[in-house]
């Protein structure tokens, strides 16, 4: 091991997350009092603000937005115009193309010494086809945050948010293309045909193509870090404590420790899984995610079409709120605005660069193809899911259930005077709408936040091997740490679970987002080498 990787190594396994100091506390209680000192610190660094017009603005979500904004008018609004592209890249429709040696006009560079065109040949061997990848990635962002977060957008941002996490999905799914064609395109696949990739190789190879050696390993490994903090919170801790926290909430259970028993049963459970790596994670998630999906999905719409008659109303308060919100939500416009941004980006990771990691081990030699199979990440992710989540819970405040803004640690105030937030928020909107239906979605989160963990303990794990190597020894530490996240995140509270997981995830964007602002010229080449392949498939389908 390298003196840097001793280094970056002692940051990680020295990370202290359980205090011992209270013995007479709960073991739940003394978990959160020494997490929430460090996660407190970590979201204020993270969501630094500049004052515009007079509202604090947090930096990394102007970074993300304009980022994306760039990048839908730069590629010709490729978020609407080759959605079907995307639909029939799934499908299997233009696979022949895999098989074919078709000429493009598109440019020949080197990068490390290779021709990038030989690359491309050598790098048809990805471990996953495009539905795999596909489901991968989508397991990985279609998880509680479309449940829980959501919940959260609307208790602090009220309706209004959830018209602007729509916005910052719609805009995300080009900031996706562009991250996830780089990910293939600049991705490592060694002798055994193991693919390694995302935003770890294209920002250290792709800058270093551009003659920024230094600035593209240092954004590289900036990433890498990050990325290995962001699957301990958001991608795991986060999951297994809004799953603990419906578990003990609709069954009852009772215990000083329940928390951290349901997060071992957890960790024992996806410990099985991951030790299979990207392959049987990939097998897992194709099956998980259709069954979670459309379990969800059709239980959301079930109860959006019982209430029909709520439903103009619902949807008429999330565009009325999102320009003219009620005083009680603290920043007013701007505030409810930053709320549907900040969820969003937490939700789909649009901007990231998390899920480039998944889709750079498809198995193809056209890396914009799956650049457009990973726009389409956001739309199920926010557009669809996320909007379902937040119309069932509008339709459920009609009555005033709660108030829109009066929120203390994540929590909204319910009528009985009990403060509840996150996924309990949703459960009772579930189970207002249809008495019983609260334990679908115990299934449901369950299920959600099963594939979300599995998916992140494979980003986690490509960073981590970038960072110290790619040993069995490395491979089976980050596991453990891992592994041990995983019970962390059933012990602690909400609060500080979602100011350490949001700051994570959200990090993830200042080295990725310089890395697309300075790449994207690339992705451009590659869209115009596949595009026209798909016509010359075309033509010769049509002789």
């Amino acid at each position: 091991m390298t003196s840097k990787q001793r280094i970056l190594f002692s940051v990680f396994i020295s990370i202290p997350f359980i205090n011992h100091a209270q013995q007479s506390r709960g073991l739940d209680e003394q978990i959160n009092d020494a997490f929430m000192p460090f996660a407190t610190w970590w979201e204020d660094f993270i969501l630094s603000t500049v004052t515009i017009f007079g509202y604090g603005i947090p930096i990394v979500l102007i970074l993300l937005l304009l980022g994306a904004l760039f990048f839908t008018i730069y590629f010709g609004f490729v978020n609407i115009k080759h959605f079907p592209t995307a639909i029939q890249v799934v499908r299997g429709k233009y696979d022949d193309l895999e098989s074919l040696t078709i000429e493009t006009t598109a440019q020949v560079y080197e990068v490390e010494g290779d021709l990038v065109d030989t690359i491309k040949d050598e790098s048809h061997h990805g471990e996953v086809n495009h539905f795999q990848a596909l489901a991968t990635a989508v397991s990985g962002t279609v998880g509680l945050g479309n449940i829980a977060m959501v919940a959260v957008a609307i208790s602090i941002g009220g309706p209004g948010a959830t018209f602007w996490m729509i916005i910052a999905g719609l805009l995300g799914m080009s900031s996706k293309f562009v991250e996830c064609t780089l990910g293939v395109k600049y991705r490592d696949i060694d002798s055994d045909g193991n693919v390694y990739g995302g935003p770890m190789y294209y920002l250290s190879r792709g800058l270093k193509e551009r003659g920024l050696v230094k600035l593209g390993k240092f954004l590289a490994i900036v990433f890498a870090i990050l990325c290995v903090g962001a699957s301990f919170g958001g991608g795991n801790a986060f999951q297994t404590n809004q799953a603990a926290a419906q578990i003990i909430s609709r069954f009852g259970i009772e215990g000083a420790a329940s928390g951290s028993i349901i997060g071992f049963i957890f960790a024992v459970v996806v410990g099985i899984v991951i030790i299979g790596g990207i392959k049987r994670i990939a097998k897992i998630t194709e099956k998980v995610v259709p069954v979670m999906a459309v379990l969800y999905v059709a239980s959301a719409l079930f109860i959006i079409f019982s209430n029909f008659s709520f439903i103009d109303d619902a949807i008429g308060l999330i565009i009325t709120e999102a320009f003219t919100p009620k005083a009680t939500i603290t920043g007013g416009f701007i505030g409810v605005m930053i709320q549907g941004f900040r969820r969003a980006a937490f939700s789909n990771e649009a901007g990231a660069g998390s899920a480039a990691i998944a889709h750079a081990a498809v198995n193809t030699k056209y890396a914009a193809s799956e650049g457009l199979v990973g726009l389409l990440e956001p739309f199920i992710d926010t557009v669809v899911v996320c909007s379902m989540t937040a119309i069932i819970i509008v339709m459920f405040n009609m009555d005033g259930a709660f108030v829109y803004g009066d929120v203390i640690n994540g929590q909204a105030l319910l009528a009985d005077g009990s403060r509840l937030g996150g996924v309990n928020l949703t459960s009772m909107a579930f189970d207002n709408a249809i008495p019983g239906s609260s334990y679908v979605l115990v299934i449901a989160v369950t299920l959600f936040a099963f594939s979300t963990i599995l998916s992140w303990s494979y980003y986690g794990l490509q960073s981590w091997k970038y960072l110290f190597g790619r040993s069995k020894w490395m491979d089976l530490t980050y596991k453990i740490i891992f592994l041990l996240f995983t019970v962390l995140g059933a012990a602690i509270t909400l609060d500080a679970v979602i100011k350490f997981s949001d700051a994570m995830i959200l990090a993830l964007v200042f080295p990725n987002m310089i890395g697309l602002l300075l790449l994207f010229p690339k992705v451009r080449s590659e869209m115009k080498r596949y595009l026209d392949a798909i016509k010359v498939l075309k033509l010769k389908n049509a002789n």
